[in-house]
C-alpha cells in the first residue's frame, strides 16, 4: 500500500476506498484538494410562518400541543403541528415513536430541514432537532458539502478529511514572502484546512482567495514557461496565397458572414508570414470557426505541409472527420487523404495511421489527445489547431507544437471571454473575434420561468419531439445529494419516462461515464435515436445536432451566465426555430434580474461583460463547475482581480528571476514541477 493511499487512514478500507475513486479521488492528496462544492449554514432561526419553501430552513417554536403517532414500530409515523401568530408548519419524522416523549408540551426547540408544500401545507419532513442552547452553539457555522456518489456519504468524506488535515503538516509553504505580503494572501496550509473546515464566512473567503490565486498563478507561470520558445520564432512552414481556397469559399452552400472573411484573411496573412503564427478565434457555438480552420488545412496541404486538428472529445473528432472528408469531396480534393486518430482505434489501426502521418501520406489529421501521443511522428507538421482549446491543460496546449520544427497556432473558442481577460490568459496569441452568427440561424427564443412552468414546459417538448425535434435538459448534479436542492440527471432521467410515452427514447449523460459510454449517448442523440438528452454540463462541448431545437437548464441559478449561453448554443444550429428555457429553482427577485440578461441577449461577449460585472467575490455558495483549464475553484469571471494579480506577478518574478534558481524561490520552483508532473499524468489518463 502507497504512503499516499487512502487506506492509510482509519475507517477506509476496499470498499470506501472505490467509492472515492468514483468521485475522482484515489489518493490523499487528491482528497486534501477535493474541495467542498458548498456549505450548510446554520443561519438564525425563523418562526414557523416565515419559512422558505423548497429550501433548508430552520424554524424556532414552542410545543403546545403533543405530537401524535399513527401505526407502530417500522411503520411509525410521528407528526407534529408547531404553529404560532405568524403561521404553522407541520414536522413529519418516520419510524421514531419515541419522540413523543421528547417533544413534550411547553418545551422550545428549533428544527432544521427542507420544506415542500404537501396538500397546499408547508411541511418539514424528518427535521434534525435542537435545544434552543445547542443551536445557539451552531450557529454561524459553516460545514462542509462534498460532492458525492451512491454510499458515499458527507460525514465519510469529512471525516476522512479531518483526519488527515490532524495527521501532519499539509504543503510546504512555496510562495516567497514578499509576495503574500503585498497580495494580502494567507499562508497555504491555513488555507487548505480552512477552506474544508472554515469559523466563518471571512475565513472562508480569505482561504479561498488563497488558493484561487495559486491555481491562476500556476496555471500563468507554466504557460510562461511552455511558450518561451514560440514567441516571435521564425515561420519554417511559410505558405503562399492559393486559388483553391477561393474556390471553396465560392462552392459553399452558404456564405461566409463579413466577420467570417475579416478573420480568413487574418489567417492567410498570418500563415504567408514570416513569423509563426500564434492565433485565437473566439466565436459563439455556431458561430463559423470550423470552416475557417478547414480553410487553412486546404491551404497548408496544397502548400505541401501537413496540419492537425485536435478536439477534446471522439465524437466531435468523428463529425470533423466526416464534414471535412465531406468538404473536400465536393471540392475535387479527392488526391488528399485525411486520417483520423482516436484512443479508441485498436492497436493496429493505430499502427497504419502512424504510417501514413509519419510518411506525409496523411496531410490532414483529425484526431482527440491521441494526436499528442509519443508515438506519433509527423512527417511535415505547419499547422496545429486546436478545438475548444479551454479545455486542454498548458502541456496539452504545447505538446503538439514540440513535434518537429515548431508549427503555425490555431487556437478555436466558443468560450465568450471578456477582451480584457483573454489577453492575459492567452498572452502570447493574437485574437480574432466573430462576433455575428451565418445569416440562416434564427436566433434562439429564449424564457425565464420558475418551477410551476415545468408541467407547460413539458407540454412544449413534447409538441417540439411530435414535429421530429430532439431536446436536451440539463441538471447541476449527477445524482441526488440530501445537503443540496437542486436537481440531478439519474432522478430527472426517471421521472421524465414516467411523464412521456414510451416511444420518447430518454437518456442521461454525465462525467462519471466512462468517455466510450459518453460517446455511444452522443452518436445515438445526433442521429436521433435519443429524443430527449438529460445531462449536465459536459454537452458545453459536444457535437452538432441541428435537430436539437429545445434546451431546458434546471437550476439555472446554479451557473454563471457566460456558462448559460454556451449551453444554450448548443440548440439553434439547424433551420427549425429554436427554445432555450431557463428554470428558476431559487425564486429570488436578484436571480431573476441576472438570468433576465440572458433572456434580452444573445451575444455571448456582452453577456461575459455582464457576467464580469455581476459575480462578486463573496458568492461562495454556489455549485462549482469545471471552469476553464480544469480549475478547481478559481472562475474567471468571478475572480478576474485574482487571474489580473497573478498574471502581474508571473511577469514581475520571472523578470527578476527567469529560472526560479533564487533561494527565495526554491520550493516554488518544485511546486512548479509538481504541477507540470501532474499534468503529463493528466494527459495519460
Amino acid at each position: 500500500m502507497s504512503k499516499d493511499s487512502l487506506r492509510e487512514l482509519k475507517g477506509i478500507g476496499e470498499k470506501t476506498e472505490k467509492l472515492f475513486e468514483r468521485v475522482g479521488v484515489s489518493s490523499l492528496n487528491q482528497l486534501l484538494h477535493y474541495y467542498p462544492r458548498e456549505y450548510d449554514s446554520f443561519e438564525k432561526p425563523v418562526p414557523p410562518g416565515a419559512v422558505r419553501i423548497n429550501e433548508k430552513n430552520s424554524v424556532y417554536g414552542t410545543i403546545t400541543k403533543a405530537p401524535s403517532v399513527s401505526g407502530g414500530g417500522a411503520r411509525a409515523v410521528t407528526v407534529l403541528n408547531l404553529e404560532d401568530e405568524t403561521g404553522r408548519l407541520q414536522l413529519i419524522w418516520f419510524h421514531m415513536p419515541f419522540l413523543r416523549s421528547t417533544l413534550k408540551r411547553g418545551s422550545r426547540f428549533v428544527f432544521r430541514g427542507k420544506v415542500i408544500m404537501k396538500n397546499n401545507r408547508p411541511v418539514m419532513e424528518h427535521p434534525e432537532i435542537y435545544t434552543m442552547a445547542a443551536y445557539q452553539d451552531m450557529q454561524g457555522k459553516l460545514l462542509p458539502v462534498y460532492g458525492l456518489t451512491a454510499g458515499l456519504t458527507n460525514k465519510t468524506v469529512s471525516k476522512a478529511v479531518a483526519q488527515l488535515l490532524a495527521g501532519k503538516t499539509l504543503e510546504s509553504e512555496y510562495l516567497p514572502f514578499e509576495i503574500r505580503e503585498s497580495l494580502g494572501l494567507a499562508e497555504l496550509n491555513y488555507a487548505i484546512s480552512t477552506i474544508h473546515f472554515p469559523d466563518s464566512e471571512e475565513a472562508l473567503l480569505q482561504a479561498r482567495n488563497r488558493l484561487v490565486f495559486d491555481e491562476f498563478f500556476f496555471f500563468m507561470l507554466a504557460l510562461a514557461k511552455t511558450r518561451e520558445h514560440t514567441l516571435q520564432a521564425e515561420n519554417c512552414f511559410p505558405a503562399r496565397a492559393v486559388w483553391k481556397t477561393e474556390e471553396v469559399i465560392e462552392n459553399l452552400p452558404y456564405r461566409l458572414t463579413r466577420g467570417q472573411l475579416h478573420v480568413w484573411n487574418e489567417l492567410e496573412r498570418d500563415l504567408k508570414g514570416k513569423t509563426l503564427m500564434n492565433r485565437l478565434i473566439q466565436g459563439d457555438v455556431g458561430s463559423g470557426k470550423t470552416i475557417l480552420a478547414f480553410l487553412a488545412m486546404i491551404m497548408m496541404w496544397e502548400n505541401g505541409y501537413q496540419s492537425a486538428l485536435m478536439v477534446p472529445t471522439e465524437v466531435l473528432a468523428n463529425q470533423h472527420y466526416e464534414a471535412l472528408c465531406s468538404l473536400l469531396e465536393d471540392n475535387g480534393l479527392t488526391q488528399v487523404h485525411p486520417v483520423l486518430l482516436k484512443g479508441s482505434c485498436t492497436q493496429k489501426e493505430k499502427r497504419e495511421i502512424y504510417e501514413k502521418i509519419a510518411s506525409g501520406y496523411g496531410g490532414m489529421i483529425i484526431g482527440t489527445h491521441a494526436l499528442i501521443q509519443e508515438s506519433v511522428r509527423y512527417s511535415k507538421l505547419g499547422l496545429v489547431i486546436t478545438d475548444e482549446q479551454h479545455r486542454f491543460g498548458v502541456r496539452q496546449r504545447t505538446m503538439l507544437t514540440e513535434k518537429g520544427a515548431p508549427p503555425n497556432v490555431l487556437v478555436m473558442s466558443a468560450t465568450p471571454i471578456p477582451r480584457t481577460l483573454a489577453i492575459i490568459l492567452y498572452g502570447d496569441l493574437d485574437i480574432s473575434v466573430l462576433d455575428e452568427l451565418p445569416a440562416r440561424r434564427k436566433p434562439i427564443k429564449n424564457c425565464v420561468v420558475n418551477t410551476s412552468y415545468r408541467p407547460n414546459a413539458y407540454r412544449f417538448m413534447e409538441k417540439e419531439i411530435q414535429a421530429g425535434h430532439q431536446v436536451y435538459v440539463i441538471c447541476p448534479m449527477v445524482e441526488p445529494n440530501e445537503e443540496m436542492n437542486c436537481e440531478n440527471v439519474l432522478e430527472y432521467s426517471e421521472r421524465l419516462r414516467q411523464h412521456f410515452s414510451e416511444e420518447v427514447i430518454i437518456a442521461p449523460l454525465h462525467g462519471r461515464m466512462k468517455a466510450a459510454e459518453k460517446d455511444a449517448v452522443m452518436k445515438a442523440f445526433a442521429e436521433n435515436e435519443i429524443q430527449i438528452l438529460v445531462s449536465t454540463t459536459v454537452v458545453e462541448v459536444g457535437v452538432n445536432v441541428p435537430n436539437a431545437t429545445v434546451m431546458m437548464i434546471e437550476n439555472a441559478e446554479r451557473f454563471g451566465l457566460a456558462q448559460l449561453h454556451q449551453l444554450r448554443g448548443r440548440v439553434g444550429r439547424g433551420d427549425a426555430q429554436s427554445y432555450c428555457i431557463f428554470m428558476q429553482g431559487d425564486g429570488r427577485e436578484e436571480t431573476s434580474k441576472r438570468l433576465d440578461i440572458l433572456n434580452k441577449s444573445n451575444d455571448g461577449f456582452k453577456i461575459a461583460e455582464e457576467d464580469l460585472k455581476l459575480r462578486g467575490p463573496g458568492d461562495l455558495f454556489g455549485i462549482r463547475q469545471s471552469g476553464e483549464a480544469g480549475f478547481r475553484l478559481a472562475d474567471i469571471y468571478r475572480d478576474a482581480s485574482y487571474l489580473k494579480k497573478a498574471a502581474e506577478t508571473v511577469k514581475a518574478l520571472l523578470h527578476m528571476d527567469p529560472q526560479l534558481e533564487l533561494p527565495q524561490n526554491r520550493e516554488l520552483n518544485y511546486a512548479l514541477s509538481a504541477y507540470m508532473e501532474r499534468q503529463e499524468e493528466e494527459l495519460s489518463l
